[in-house]
């Protein structure tokens, strides 16, 4: 009888080395580079979008960061380059979700994937959310993105719901987690 080799422990992963900073003006150019990835933009709708929706969200995280303490952060690897964004920002949807909620989130560059980058971010976007007296967070995530649901997991975060997206294209799952 043969047998498997053990599953991989993620935990024996050694952290990437990365930092988190508020989104400069040039990082909306980074992340339509780095987003241009059809793969990438699956779960967030399908196609890339145009420069000026991330020079407008670049923009509001910033102004989350200077009134509410915290944002989407730009991720940076361990050279300094733009891998993506994690943090935090108010669910900016007005007639579905859990309006009111701080919702925690990450998109990452396809050659960030597998490597940790999304956990360990999401990690110190905790720590940076409790240290700025946020109670509580949630994850919306598409169910279809094992991916994202395998951090929502990774981060402790409790599986509340499964919903329809209001088009009813799909099904999504909200985690939540109390700071």
């Amino acid at each position: 009888m043969t047998t498997s080799p053990p599953a991989p422990d993620l935990a024996a992963r050694p952290t990437p080395v990365l930092a988190l900073r508020v989104p400069l003006d040039e990082d909306a150019h980074h992340w339509h580079r780095v987003f241009a990835d059809p793969e990438v933009m699956e779960f967030h709708g399908g196609r890339p979008a145009e420069l000026s929706v991330y020079q407008e969200l670049t923009a509001r995280q910033r102004r989350h960061d200077a009134e509410l303490g915290y944002c989407l952060w730009t991720v940076t690897d361990a050279a300094g380059e733009v891998v993506g964004f994690t943090g935090a920002q108010p669910w900016p949807h007005a007639h579905f979700g859990p309006v009111g909620a701080v919702e925690i989130g990450w998109r990452l560059a396809r050659t960030a994937w597998g490597r940790g980058y999304a956990t360990a971010a999401a990690r110190t976007t905790l720590e940076r959310l409790r240290a700025a007296g946020v109670p509580r967070v949630v994850a919306m995530v598409k169910e279809r993105n094992t991916r994202s649901l395998a951090v929502a997991e990774r981060l402790g975060m409790r599986h509340a719901e499964t919903f329809e997206l209001p088009d009813g294209s799909e099904r999504g799952r909200r985690y939540e987690l109390a700071l």
